[in-house]
């Protein structure tokens, strides 16, 4: 059974300000709450109609599907719901390429976004404080387990750029170089935008190389490519250029 005090707690980490408060965050889907199972996030409570994942017992709670769907925040419940604890922001080792982002604000983006930084091995994300929290449950969803394996650091990213002296910092422009043709050093960081005004006036000014994704079409009137699959595009041509 879920006690009022729990959906209490459970819809009010829905805000990021209680998120931050509690140190707690969401997440829902089997293989989603496997995924941070496994890792070394810390659960703090599960919520469930079938007992088959592998936590703790007194931080399990057997409920029944109409109890799931007063606590979910999907329009359809998929069997669990989890709290786990926010680890703890730990000192910036920047290693290899980074991606950094700048005033992104769809969870969606953000989501996809981490997933591609695991699967092409990116150990660190930097996110600008006005970036999307990361704890935001359509956030975790979009990320599919991919959060637990990527440091997620949310920084001062004009001052951030500024100090460091370790990474080339290069940025996407519709005047810069073709990505196909450009050389990039290993440690690099790869600063890209928000989604409808791209890079701020203030990190423009600290980008040492810009770089474009050439567009092939003839229409002059083709959106610019949404974030996340322009990450994808430069993710791939950098390890492309790196192993072959």
């Amino acid at each position: 059974m879920v006690s009022k005090s729990q959906i209490k707690l459970i819809t009010s980490l829905e805000q990021k300000k209680h998120r931050t408060k509690m140190g707690l965050f969401v997440v829902e889907g089997k293989k989603g709450i496997e995924e941070v199972l496994e890792s070394n996030f810390e659960l703090y409570s599960l919520f469930t109609t079938k007992d088959i994942f592998n936590a703790a017992q007194d931080k399990t709670h057997l409920i029944s599907e109409v109890e799931l769907k007063k606590i979910s925040s999907l329009s359809t419940p998929q069997i669990v719901l989890a709290i786990f604890k926010i680890p703890v922001q730990t000192e910036i080792k920047l290693d290899g390429l980074v991606i950094a982002l700048d005033g992104v604000r769809d969870p969606g983006n953000l989501g996809t976004i981490i997933r591609l930084c695991d699967w092409f091995g990116v150990q660190t994300l930097l996110c600008s404080l006005d970036t999307v929290d990361c704890y935001n449950s359509k956030v975790v969803q979009a990320s599919m387990g991919s959060i637990t394996r990527v440091k997620i650091d949310y920084v001062d990213l004009p001052l951030f750029l500024k100090e460091n002296n370790s990474h080339l910092k290069a940025g996407t422009f519709l005047e810069g170089k073709n990505l196909f043709v450009s050389e990039m050093p290993k440690d690099s960081i790869l600063i890209l935008g928000n989604e409808a005004n791209g890079i701020s006036e203030d990190i423009k000014k600290l980008v040492e190389k810009k770089i474009n994704i050439p567009q092939f079409s003839n229409a002059k009137n083709t959106e610019s490519l949404n974030v996340a699959t322009a990450t994808a595009i430069l993710l791939s041509e950098f390890r492309r250029k790196e192993n072959y």
